[in-house]
């Protein structure tokens, strides 16, 4: 029986393991989605996702481009702007953020932590 099942990995690893180092990086799900609706500037981008750094997204953006998920286009000025968008294979990602989307909303909330006697104390101090 056992010579008979396949493995999970031998079919899934390659593509599936490809996509999700895309995925599990901080930031490129809410950057690809925040291009969803068309081409953003930079700073537009900055502005629709909270709390990344410039550096971050340049980065995030600039990794997007080499694997081919998103175009940097340059608009000639003055003054010059700088544009990014989707690729056909980058707006694929649609139906991922859409499924990634309703399974989320099966989860059960995860319980409310309970606070540790060192957070309670620090805590009691800080109001001192």
């Amino acid at each position: 029986m056992a010579g008979t099942m396949q493995r999970v990995c031998e079919h899934l690893c390659p593509r599936f393991q490809l996509a999700m180092e895309v995925l599990s990086r901080p930031w490129n799900g809410l950057i690809m989605a925040s291009l969803e609706d068309g081409p953003v500037r930079f700073g537009e981008l900055l502005a629709r996702i909270e709390h990344v750094g410039d550096r971050m997204l340049s980065a995030r953006l600039k990794e997007l481009a080499s694997r081919g998920l998103v175009d940097r286009r340059v608009i000639p000025g003055p003054p010059v702007r700088v544009e990014y968008e989707l690729t056909t294979a980058g707006r694929g990602f649609k139906q991922v953020l859409q499924a990634i989307a309703r399974w989320g909303s099966t989860f059960k909330e995860p319980p409310a932590k309970p606070r540790t006697k060192a957070v309670a104390k620090a805590k009691a101090g800080a109001r001192r």
